[in-house]
């Protein structure tokens, strides 16, 4: 794939989800005319650069989603039909991008469905005004024209052009423009200057050119090989500093220090390439609620804050599935119908909250919804019948203890399995993942006002800071964010050892946590031959989601 292509992909990619998004918010917003402004012009956009790249596809398939556009843009009254069209066509867009970035071609095929549904709503709409030509003082007014261009006038590309490029100010701009058309612009109190009814465009966004200026686009694998090269100068740092201290009057001490110094730099700066705002993956969950609402017949409004929250670019990746299973899960099982929230004193409308921030070196997660919560009786039964704990087992655990078998493979309490859940798999995926990345996920409930999962995932898995202990002649690494602190237990100490049912345990300021013989965890040799003197033993005290121990 040549450069010039590739860009065009890149850039493509990024404006298709723009669209998909914007869409959405106009649909609910339909007098925004900011945001129609920015659709029709990354679809203009778009279906010029196909012109130029000779993406004969891509380039029919804009052209007639464009045409549909501009009908909104000039004032047509928006339709749910109307919106779902064009969501289809960006989703046909999104596929023939997928087969150009891999094969640096078009995929093969016919789009003549979509185009004549497109053509067919471009003409159904009735036009909100007759085309204008008028101008007002201050702001430049433009419309498609149904006919041929007269002396003087300029086209829709030339005006959108030229506006772009020029330093000017729209009352510069809009003099310049009639001067050179032969025209006059009415005074701003001429007694016979008519007031002009036309459109007022809202202003486009324009894009910074400094911060254009000040960015550029890296390969990825270009970030991972220097990742990998900074985490080995790392260790071989380490190195050098431990070789250092065995000798106190070392000459190497000072540079080794400075060296320490720029390393610790270095790492900081090539991390923070890797981070991204988590809510990227955000991005598609406007449309995904949007479509779950139609075919559940519901009607759901999503919150998110913290999007600005960062976190490294291959956990962003991982944590967005898990992610999308518990917000269908929502919206599925959490949710009532408008008329079940009625009757149940709600408003009709649910919601579902999307939270994320930084705790330490981890990024807490909290999706919540205001649904029906979940039935802890139903799952308590439902647990005992599948053999995961006995009647008198159930009957000890707190309704959170009894929450989490929703995580258990195969569980699920729905009546009927449909496309979006029920078969039992979707909460298993979640824990599955999110343990994977050295993460915990946890659920709160309540019934009749609804659900909260909690997830908690590492910042990064690039490098991670860790502590080296050792236990009967081995060594190891605890992970320092999952580590609290370290204690050495005394009698008269804040820091004491008892025992709970034969079972020794550590009273932390007043805070009682079960202790674990790391041998004995380990399955190690010689840990069984060993007396645990815990009197002689630094003890780590260790967090893991919702458990301290």
């Amino acid at each position: 794939m040549d450069d010039l292509l590739r860009d065009f992909v890149v850039e493509t990619s990024e404006s298709i989800e723009v669209v998909d998004n914007e869409l959405v918010r106009f649909e609910q917003d339909p007098n925004n005319r900011a945001i129609i402004a920015q659709i029709f012009r990354l679809v203009h956009t778009i279906k010029g650069t196909c012109g130029f790249l000779g993406l004969p596809r891509l380039e029919a398939l804009t052209h007639a989603a464009e045409s549909a556009i501009d009908r909104f843009r000039e004032g047509a009254s928006v339709t749910r039909e109307a919106v779902s069209l064009i969501l289809s066509t960006i989703d046909r867009i999104k596929v023939i991008m997928a087969e150009l970035d891999r094969s640096s071609t078009e995929p093969t095929g016919e789009d003549a469905d979509l185009i004549s549904a497109l053509e067919t709503l471009t003409t159904s709409i009735p036009a909100a005004r007759a085309p204008s030509t008028e101008f007002t003082t201050g702001t430049l007014i433009y419309q498609v024209l149904e006919r041929p261009l007269r002396p003087g006038e300029v086209s829709l590309d030339e005006l959108e052009r030229a506006f772009r490029d020029t330093s000017l100010t729209d009352a510069e701009f809009e003099q310049e423009l009639l001067e050179k058309a032969g025209l006059g612009v009415p005074e701003p109190d001429a007694p016979d200057a008519p007031a002009a009814p036309a459109r007022q465009e809202a202003p486009e966004p324009t894009a910074d050119p400094t911060a254009r200026k000040n960015s550029i686009r890296v390969q990825v694998d270009t970030l991972e090989h220097l990742m990998t090269m900074v985490s080995e100068l790392v260790l071989t740092r380490n190195q050098l500093l431990d070789i250092a201290r065995r000798d106190e009057n070392n000459a190497f001490k000072v540079p080794l220090q400075r060296l320490s110094q720029v390393t610790a730099e270095l790492q900081e700066s090539v991390m923070k390439t890797r981070m991204q705002p988590i809510g990227n993956a955000w991005t598609k969950l406007p449309r995904l609620m949007r479509d779950l609402c139609a075919e559940l017949g519901k009607d759901i409004e999503i919150e998110t804050s913290g999007a600005d929250t960062e976190i490294d670019r291959q956990l962003l990746e991982l944590v967005r599935d898990p992610m999308l299973h518990i917000i269908r899960n929502a919206a599925d099982h959490g949710i009532e119908t408008p008329a079940e929230r009625l009757k149940a004193g709600k408003t009709s409308k649910g919601h579902v909250r999307l939270a994320a921030a930084q705790e330490g070196g981890f990024i807490t997660l909290t999706i919540s919804d205001d649904g029906r919560g979940l039935d802890i009786a139903r799952i308590r039964a439902k647990a005992v019948s599948l053999g995961l704990a006995s009647e008198a087992e159930s009957v000890r655990l707190t309704d959170q203890q009894i929450a989490r078998f929703i995580f258990h493979p195969g569980f699920t309490t729905a009546n009927k399995i449909t496309n979006i859940s029920g078969r039992g798999v979707g909460m298993d995926v979640v824990r599955t993942n999110i343990e994977q990345m050295g993460g915990s996920v946890d659920v709160r409930t309540t019934l009749g006002a609804g659900t909260t999962i909690d997830i908690k995932i590492p910042l990064t898995l690039a490098i991670a800071a860790a502590l080296i202990v050792e236990a009967h002649g081995h060594r190891f690494a605890l992970p320092q964010a999952s580590v609290v602190e370290l204690v050495r237990p005394s009698g008269s100490s804040e820091a004491r050892i008892e025992h709970l049912h034969n079972a020794p345990v550590l009273r932390l300021r007043e805070r009682l946590m079960p202790l674990v013989q790391l041998g004995d965890l380990l399955k190690l040799k010689s840990a069984s031959s060993e007396a645990k003197d815990w009197s002689q033993a630094f003890i780590v005290v260790c967090e893991v989601g919702q458990v301290r121990f």
